[in-house]
């Protein structure tokens, strides 16, 4: 019997000590998912590098109108590469069109202008079919035809905008707004064939881009 008892009060001795074991080895894996990084940390050290650069983009970050003429796009809203927060949709915007001015392109009968989102899978935020103005005034475009940037809280996205001018207009702009656009590339080099079916029809571009974060 007194055999029998010094054997339990031992087995309760080691189910003490394994049970301290396991309290400590969770203490310490608590104190390590703590000191792992959010990713809220993640996404600021993100903007910290990416807002590090903000020189004005000079060339397309893919160059899908290789080969054509260019000319010299200006926006005052987009300021040593970063556009300006009343562009955007956000708390902190407006949802206005920014301001856009060029020289007028010779032989062009109409200018198609679009806002892409590069970064998911080509989302449009602006998408006009026929301008005919060089000389935009920052919310020139109604919202049937643009959405300011919005991108998840805390990222910063790259925002570009193509000013094409058109010989003649084509049969269909195929631009999605406010959508992701995975044939963006057929859509915007499709504006060199005109609604005749005729060739060449995409005279000159101007783009600008720039960063946003929300």
């Amino acid at each position: 019997m007194k055999k029998n008892k010094l054997t339990a009060l031992m087995l309760g001795v080691v189910m003490l000590i394994s049970a301290s074991g396991c309290s400590s080895a969770a203490k310490e894996t608590g104190a390590a998912a703590e000191q792992t990084p959010s990713a809220t940390s993640e996404n600021a050290a993100g903007e910290e590098s990416s807002e590090a650069t903000t020189e004005a983009f000079t060339e397309p970050l893919t160059d899908y109108l290789a080969g054509h003429e260019t000319f010299e796009l200006i926006s005052e809203d987009l300021k040593g590469g970063v556009w300006e927060d009343v562009i955007s949709y956000t708390n902190k915007g407006e949802n206005v069109s920014p301001q856009l001015s060029w020289a007028p392109v010779d032989g062009a009968a109409s200018y198609v202008i679009v806002m892409v989102d590069t970064s998911v899978n080509s989302w449009v935020h602006w998408k006009t079919d026929a301008a005919t103005e060089t000389e935009l005034p920052r919310g020139w475009a109604p919202s049937s035809d643009y959405i300011g940037p919005y991108p998840p809280n805390g990222d910063t996205h790259v925002y570009e905008i193509y000013v094409v001018a058109l010989r003649a207009p084509v049969e269909r702009v195929k631009f999605v707004l406010n959508a992701t656009n995975p044939k963006f590339e057929t859509a915007i080099t499709g504006l060199d064939t005109d609604s005749e079916g005729n060739e060449g029809n995409i005279i000159a571009f101007g783009h600008i881009a720039g960063k946003f974060t929300s």
